[in-house]
């Protein structure tokens, strides 16, 4: 399962202890949040994109929504989700649990812009009941982000 995979990734930097895992679902913003017990906004959630045949993913504040022309601007493509039935074979993690940490070789990881409004963000942890609180610099290094992009709008 994903949340083990997720698990020993953070076991390798002594932070597995740092992952939460809930009763209930958290697989939408409004549910972590209800989890995590903290505003939708700092629920870090990770969209995934097909770029090609190229997974990617974008890592974006609770409280946003993709901006088309931005992410077209930034990518020089029309924005277009993984369907769902697809984003495990592309990425290594089913939807509800899809997290920047422990997917497969070679997709790439952004962070966008409207996450660095907060000290301390809760990205997902592999599974649909799963989260994690980082920092802003420890979400940029365990994600192994490729970089930061402006790629969103409020709802």
């Amino acid at each position: 399962m994903s949340l083990e995979k997720v698990q020993k990734y953070f076991d390798n930097y002594q932070m597995k202890e740092k992952i939460l895992v809930f009763d209930q679902s958290s697989a939408t913003v409004e549910l972590a949040a209800q989890a995590v017990g903290c505003e939708p906004a700092r629920i870090a959630k990770t969209m995934s994109f097909l770029q090609g045949e190229q997974a990617v993913l974008i890592v974006t504040a609770g409280d946003v929504k993709i901006d088309n022309p931005k992410y077209k601007a930034r990518f020089h493509q029309k924005a277009k989700m993984i369907p769902g039935d697809q984003v495990e074979a592309f990425v290594g993690h089913a939807p509800g649990g899809v997290c920047p940490f422990a997917v497969k070789e070679g997709v790439p990881v952004y962070l966008d812009e409207s996450l660095r409004r907060f000290a301390t963000v809760y990205p997902a942890a592999g599974s649909g009941n799963s989260a994690i609180g980082l920092t802003i610099n420890e979400l940029e290094t365990y994600a192994k982000a490729c970089g930061w992009v402006d790629v969103c709008k409020a709802k």
